[in-house]
């Protein structure tokens, strides 16, 4: 299913229905290039700054034309309004590259709901990037060739048993209708490509310790059941990559604090460095790297259509 590239320490590639909001495709080339982030939000701390100057550089290299960001967006406890200094100090001074000036897809992590969700969801309308029309949405890109390709973005927390109760206030949220929701949305799809994007992962390279049981039990069997080949999560602070049941796990959450992933197994990677992640994405292939904050790809791939 997948063609691996290990290209450690190389330099990046030629130097480089649903009822919820559907947005309708924009992209109509060969092939679309993006960045993905994860887990980055300390005003320009941990490495955040440079990861973000880097990124920019990279996603003008690509031609990216949006960025993924894939939760735990502000640390350590979400933001509380609009006037929050972090939209300034965390986001906009950080990924200012005119590169970075795309749109921005993204989702929530739990830290994240440790503050005000509801002004991540408006501040769409203060800024000309960030989309969030939802806690959980799809959105529909398509290539010159005519193929189709649906990014389901879906709100991980609330299925987490551990977070009831605490700082993470996911307890008012309807799991049931979001599950409803996803496999509603994934079954009547008829995209070649079927993308998910979550903030915590389902599987992780160090296995039962890091595995998250509520998603293994809920979301993965959806993945199964509807041919879904890639799902790409942020949460744990490093780089991972990992094949199970047809399905190839990506972890990407080393936009500013990074944690050691613990060892890997042959056909799977893990790197505690600071970075992104760049994707190209064309009819028979979703290739992507991992790219460090100085811009070295310490880890490439493909999934094949």
């Amino acid at each position: 299913m997948t063609d691996l590239l290990f290209t450690r320490r190389t330099l990046l590639a030629a130097s480089a229905s649903a009822a919820l909001p559907r947005v309708a495709a924009a992209a109509r080339a060969p092939s679309l290039p993006f960045v993905m982030i994860g887990d980055w939000g300390r005003n320009g701390a941990q490495r955040q700054r440079e990861v973000g100057m880097q990124m920019g550089v990279t996603a003008d290299e690509i031609g990216s034309r949006f960025v993924v960001s894939l939760g735990d967006n502000f640390y350590e406890d979400g933001v509380t309004g609009l006037d929050d200094p972090q939209w300034s100090g965390s986001f906009e001074q950080i990924y200012a590259a005119p590169s970075l000036q795309t749109r921005w897809d993204v989702i929530l992590g739990n830290h994240d709901y440790r503050g005000d969700v509801q002004t991540q969801l408006a501040y769409g309308r203060t800024s000309t990037r960030w989309n969030m029309p939802a806690r959980y949405f799809q959105r529909d890109e398509r290539l010159e060739d005519g193929t189709e390709i649906a990014f389901f973005y879906i709100d991980t927390s609330p299925f987490l048993k551990p977070y009831r109760g605490t700082k993470v206030r996911i307890d008012d949220q309807d799991t049931a209708a979001q599950l409803a929701w996803f496999d509603a949305a994934l079954g009547v799809s008829q995209a070649k490509w079927k993308i998910v994007v979550g903030h915590h992962p389902i599987h992780t390279i160090t296995g039962g310790k890091r595995d998250w049981k509520d998603l293994v039990a809920q979301i993965k069997p959806l993945l199964i059941k509807h041919g879904v080949k890639i799902y790409i999560n942020g949460h744990d602070h490093n780089f991972q990559m990992l094949e199970r049941d047809g399905i190839t796990f990506i972890t990407n959450g080393a936009g500013s604090q990074t944690e050691k992933p613990g060892p890997s197994a042959p056909g799977q990677f893990g790197s505690a460095e600071h970075g992104f992640m760049t994707v190209d994405l064309s009819a028979e292939r979703f290739a992507y790297s991992m790219v460090n904050d100085s811009g070295v790809v310490l880890f490439s791939g493909s999934v094949l259509a």
